[in-house]
């Protein structure tokens, strides 16, 4: 199984690097599989790879739905 979460993306730290934060986490990616992303972007990270580019509101989705399954997996 493997396991993408949608990161923004802070900064450009070259052509093929980026610096992400993921859900106050923040760490240097490669870049090179999305050359189209810009700061402000959410890009979908895979380790250490950001795989694809995806809509803001999509990405709110997604990480409002792991919040809430890490909230329940809190309260038993």
């Amino acid at each position: 199984m493997c396991l993408a979460l949608p990161a923004l993306l802070l900064e450009r730290l070259s052509a093929d690097q980026g610096r992400i934060d993921l859900g106050g986490v923040r760490k240097t990616v490669s870049l090179a599989l999305v050359p189209e992303a810009k700061v402000g972007d959410y890009v979908i990270v895979h380790v250490g790879h950001a795989i694809g580019v995806v809509d803001a509101d999509e990405a709110a989705a997604t990480l409002a739905l792991f919040a809430q399954m890490q909230a329940e997996e809190g309260a038993r």
